[in-house]
């Protein structure tokens, strides 16, 4: 069984920062891609960013420039640092991991609650 627990969401006005953390817990043998998606009201749930075991990253070009994703691999932690917040940032950002099984060494994926982030003036 693994867990992602995520935090960090909260109220942040325009042009402010909030960072997000999810770390996963629980029995597996590695973990590989970890990333950030993000669903608002009424709209598909999309892909903010990611970033491999080995640090390659990858974003979504609405949020270039402003978010920068990272991990700690020995935490088992990824990090989503989001500057320059705008109101079309709000959403409930969720975690997600792909995993290695202790015991069976087959791979699978596991997602966080979710958190919400709101921006508002």
């Amino acid at each position: 069984q693994v867990q992602l627990v995520e935090s960090g969401g909260g109220l942040v006005q325009p042009g402010g920062s909030l960072r997000l953390s999810c770390a996963a817990s629980g029995s597996f043998f590695s973990i590989g891609a970890m990333g950030w998606y993000r669903q608002a009201p009424g709209k598909q749930r999309e892909l903010v960013a990611d970033i491999t075991s080995g640090g390659n990253t990858n974003y979504a070009d609405s949020v270039k420039g402003r978010f920068t994703i990272s991990r700690d691999n020995a935490k088992n932690t990824v990090y989503l640092q989001m500057n320059s917040l705008k109101p079309e940032d709000m959403a409930v950002y969720s975690c997600n991991a792909v995993f290695q099984r202790a015991w069976s060494m087959t791979w699978a994926t596991v997602w966080g609650q979710g958190t919400q982030v709101t921006v508002s003036s």
